[in-house]
């Protein structure tokens, strides 16, 4: 995959939002859509099941020169030779999910509510961190959003690769990258659009030009 610092647009092959269709052939439109990472992520699923799904997604992920993050499963990604996986705050400080990164060996991003959670993380040693949910999302309606605040300070604060996350669509695109956003995740916008490469190159024409 490429350096995270010139990935733009981060993309998820998301359990919950299938819709019958098989992991591989939407990673292939996300892929072809311009995706610079796909995030497996199969919330309920067992172990056996998520690297079931990884070997899926990782060959079409190889084919297209696109990272590949396991979401939960440090484990998982270092048997699927995955470039990283993705860890929640509580899932990395409050349990054994740091020692299992880090015994595993795997490079790894975390998710990130505050700018008291994003200097944790950040010492923390993460290949990235998310900066989210900006705004309520179907993918976690409990979460209360961190709204454009969080994103302009992570702006102006964080010097490693992040990606603000949750809830932008195209309508609100244009007012988190004026807040200083440079990469994006985007779950529903994308997974739910009639066409999914479509809408994944438009996300990653209107970042660029951003």
């Amino acid at each position: 995959m490429k350096p995270l610092a010139d990935c733009r647009l981060y993309t998820f092959v998301d359990t919950g939002c299938l819709r019958g269709r098989s992991a591989a052939e939407v990673a292939r439109q996300l892929c072809e859509g311009g995706a610079d990472i796909i995030q497996l992520r199969a919330k309920g699923l067992e172990r056996d099941d998520v690297a079931r799904l990884g070997r899926e997604v990782l060959p079409v992920a190889r084919m297209f020169d696109v990272g590949l993050v396991v979401n939960d499963h440090c484990d998982v990604a270092k048997e699927l030779g995955a470039d990283l996986c993705h860890l929640g705050q509580e899932d990395f400080f409050d349990s054994a999910g740091a020692c299992g990164a880090r015994a595993a060996g795997q490079p790894f991003g975390l998710s990130t509510h505050s700018p008291a959670q994003a200097r944790r993380a950040v010492a923390a040693a993460p290949a990235y961190i998310a900066v989210g949910p900006v705004y309520v999302t179907p993918t976690k309606p409990q979460a209360p959003p961190v709204t454009l605040e969080y994103v302009r300070w992570a702006a102006e604060n964080v010097e490693i690769p992040w990606f603000a996350i949750g809830g932008i669509n195209q309508a609100n695109l244009e007012d988190v990258l004026r807040v200083g956003a440079t990469r994006l995740c985007v779950v529903s916008a994308i997974l739910n659009a009639p066409d999914v490469a479509a809408a994944c190159r438009e996300f990653k024409r209107r970042i660029c030009a951003g």
